[in-house]
């Protein structure tokens, strides 16, 4: 997968995670955690990989992490945070978009300063600024849910059962019903993220793929 396909791949994801939180959705410790190690994970192989960046290259990457992971811990305490049918509920509020504003504001001026000083964009890979900014938002989250007291919510799957002995398939089972009603199956029965649609469901898988791709 070329550059810009990736950055368009990445931008569905993040708007798809958005717009959940935003429309409030059950608190998942893997959904919280999972996206942004596999998107620093990412952003870092390209680094090492393709771009080797080293001196004034190296220095900016490490002030563009550093600004990511701030302004991401700082609106990781913007989120409100509430119990619903025994487990952690999580809602994006104005104070979280005011923060996305600034921090993608901070994250232009350090790339315009970054691209004076000769460093090349390269060096500065969408899944990493994206990545880091979404794992400080879950670290700060995660110690915030951790002190509530409330539990994680639970995966949730549904789907059709497995055909046993020639039976037909049974019907989704029960389980704790959030807005979509739980997360469907992906790729070879790994579940997407809780009431993930379709469209981003296809996006993450293919973002999956070309990290398995880059790693092969």
């Amino acid at each position: 997968m070329d550059g810009p396909l990736l950055a368009v791949v990445v931008a569905v994801v993040v708007i798809g995670v958005i717009v959940k939180r935003f429309v409030g959705e059950p608190l998942n410790a893997r959904d919280l955690g999972v996206p942004p190690v596999v998107l620093v994970g990412i952003g870092v192989h390209g680094l090492v990989t393709d771009v080797r960046p080293s001196g004034v290259d190296l220095l900016w990457v490490v002030i563009g992490c550093v600004v990511g992971l701030v302004f991401g811990a700082l609106r990781g305490l913007t989120p409100r945070l509430f119990a619903r049918r025994g487990h952690l509920w999580q809602r994006y509020t104005a104070w979280t978009l005011l923060v996305w504003a600034v921090s993608a504001a901070a994250n232009f001026g350090v790339g315009a300063l970054a691209t004076a000083s000769g460093t090349p964009e390269q060096a500065r890979p969408l899944t990493l600024s994206i990545g880091v900014s979404l794992l400080g938002e879950a670290i700060v989250l995660g110690l915030r849910a951790l002190a509530t007291g409330v539990p994680f919510a639970p995966e949730t799957r549904s789907g059709p059962a497995p055909h046993r002995s020639g039976t037909a398939a049974a019907g989704p089972p029960p389980g704790p019903a959030g807005p979509a009603g739980g997360g469907p199956y992906g790729k070879g029965g790994q579940a997407m993220p809780y009431g993930a649609p379709p469209l981003l469901e296809g996006a993450m898988r293919t973002v999956a793929r070309w990290a398995r791709d880059r790693r092969g």
